[in-house]
């Protein structure tokens, strides 16, 4: 009988188990399609600005265009970034070919060389056109690339910490991320070196709902190693344009769609 009882108990302490880590991959999955899959394809004009550890500051102006390749909402995705100013960057374009099960495809028009530039997998965690921004922050991390774990639960958000699976391919031990319950956007992202201390941190600043979709508007990237930060501030925001796939080629990289670009 007492057998019984403590098979019971394991059984349902192991069940328990599996419905807990389930509901940490469904937090996770929700929050990557919130951060990155909204909509079956999307349009914003954005402005970076960046302050470097002395207060000095840029400015670039470019258009980004997001199609998903699939319908799972969490797959295959093609983006195109176009940079109309400064003059030294004008005509830049970046294109992304997201994957899920391998490398991403990244490519980099430079006009003034008129060369294609293929950036490789080991430099997406490198500065995006000098900002605080890294490549893979533009496109995204795949959640599958990091394993994940429920910290803590308050009324308003879910706290997730996160470990690479490979950590000889990153610079950072870990990351802990602030996950809006009802939007699933994250608001806030901290990144740990080996020592434990946080060196970059991640902030949406503003949310709207656009299209019935919650966007972030405005969002900030700081890093206590470089000093300084970068702010990226969205406006024109669309949704479902059914942009064509086409365009997301070498093709275009050299010859901008201006329709999608104004």
């Amino acid at each position: 009988m007492y057998d019984r009882i403590a098979l019971t108990a394991l059984l349902w302490l192991v069940g328990a188990g599996q419905a807990g880590a389930v509901a940490v991959q469904d937090i996770v999955d929700r929050a990557n399609r919130a951060a990155y899959y909204q909509a079956a394809d999307g349009k914003a004009k954005v402005h970076m600005q960046i302050v470097d550890s002395r207060g000095r500051e840029r400015n670039r102006h470019f258009v980004i265009l997001r199609k998903d390749v699939d319908d799972a909402n969490d797959g295959e995705q093609k983006l195109y970034v176009y940079f109309h100013s400064p003059a030294d960057v004008n005509k830049t374009v970046f294109m992304v070919w997201k994957y899920v099960d391998r490398d991403d495809d990244r490519w980099m028009y430079l006009p003034a060389l008129d060369l294609v530039k293929r950036i490789a997998a080991s430099d997406e965690r490198t500065s995006f056109m000098g900002s605080h921004f890294f490549y893979e922050d533009v496109s995204g991390r795949t959640p599958a690339e990091d394993s994940h774990q429920l910290l803590e639960e308050t009324d308003d958000y879910f706290v997730l910490q996160s470990t690479p699976k490979e950590a000889e391919k990153v610079e950072f031990s870990r990351y802990k991320n602030w996950i809006h319950k009802s939007t699933f956007i994250p608001v806030k992202t901290e990144f740990y070196d080996s020592a434990g201390k946080v060196y970059r941190t991640y902030e949406a600043l503003r949310v709207e709902v656009i299209e019935g979709f919650a966007t972030v508007t405005q969002s900030k990237m700081s890093d206590t190693r470089i000093g300084g930060y970068t702010t990226l501030s969205y406006s024109n925001v669309d949704y479902n344009l059914d942009i064509p796939e086409a365009i997301f080629s070498e093709r275009y990289l050299r010859s901008a769609p201006r329709k999608y670009l104004r």
